[in-house]
């Protein structure tokens, strides 16, 4: 085997798939925030990492989801799928605020621990 195909050879460094950006063109994807493919995006000229989010996004997929789905740090899928969102072939599906009820719930939780 020569160096060349060793895993660390192989590796892809987050910093490279992001072009060194560390935030994304957003800063409101959460991990919940889901994302779906816009029509006609499987045929946009993309690449690798961003190829796979628009395949795998063809039915909603939650921001964890796809950085999970394509073995990326959370912090690199956010920055990749904002920049599909900017380009239109991600669309995101979100609440702006979390209803009032789930808030009480989840207070009501911690309180009983």
């Amino acid at each position: 085997m020569s160096s060349e195909d060793t895993p660390d050879a192989m590796f892809v460094r987050p910093f490279i798939m992001t072009g060194g950006r560390v935030r994304p063109v957003r800063d409101d994807l959460r991990l919940e925030t889901l994302v779906t493919a816009t029509p006609g995006s499987l045929f946009a000229p993309l690449e690798f990492e961003r190829r796979r989010i628009v395949t795998i996004c063809q039915t909603p997929q939650s921001v964890a989801e796809v950085a999970a789905g394509i073995g990326v740090p959370l912090g690199v899928a956010k920055v990749l799928i904002g920049d599909l969102v900017a380009v239109e072939l991600l669309v995101c599906h979100q609440r702006r605020e979390v209803p009032l009820d789930v808030m009480e719930r989840i207070r009501d939780h911690v309180r009983a621990l």
